[in-house]
């Protein structure tokens, strides 16, 4: 099986919950995917990282993040797999809110003003979260250059209306959710 279809088959065993939810966005769906099992979990993890790396490979950044939680375990599979793929590629850390003490950061890891950087999200519904990211990366003077998901729940238009490419590695279709 290649890395895209172990992936899928990780995501529907490990991340597909069925059952009335409230999303982060606020709408109510009657499953949820639960990416956390998948992006954290040993087997899945590596699989993220190069599955997000061979869907953005033909775009030019080279450092990854978004907004937390959900972008972390991404930004840092894609780091990994990058560099066992010889490539470097810095990942960061988008804070909901600045930090009122120490640094006050809002972005952490390496310095993002002046680069290409690529969002990232495991899951999104109405790009909300992937935005706010965007909000705070070009605040800092990063250049984004895409919004990248690894399962998209319908937030493609609202990231398209917000000017920027918009990739995903699965929709609800190949997941038989739709």
């Amino acid at each position: 099986m290649s890395d895209r279809e172990s992936l899928l088959a990780e995501i529907k065993s490990k991340g597909v919950v069925h059952g009335k939810v409230v999303l982060s966005s606020g709408k109510e769906a009657d499953f949820y995917v639960d990416m956390r099992k998948v992006t954290l979990d040993a087997q899945a993890a590596p699989l993220v990282g190069r599955v997000m790396l061979d869907l953005t490979e033909d775009l030019d950044y080279d450092a990854v993040g978004g907004l937390t939680l959900g972008a972390d375990p991404v930004a840092a599979a894609m780091l990994h797999a990058a560099a066992a793929r010889g490539r470097r590629l810095d990942a960061f850390v988008v804070r909901k809110a600045q930090k009122v003490h120490g640094l006050q950061r809002r972005i952490e890891g390496p310095d993002v003003a002046g680069r290409r950087v690529l969002a990232v999200e495991d899951t999104s519904t109405t790009g909300g979260s992937a935005l706010t990211a965007v909000e705070a990366l070009r605040e800092a003077g990063a250049e984004v250059v895409a919004v990248a998901v690894v399962v998209d729940r319908g937030a493609a238009a609202a990231v398209a209306e917000a000017g920027l490419p918009y990739r995903s590695a699965y929709g609800l279709e190949e997941l038989d959710l739709a």
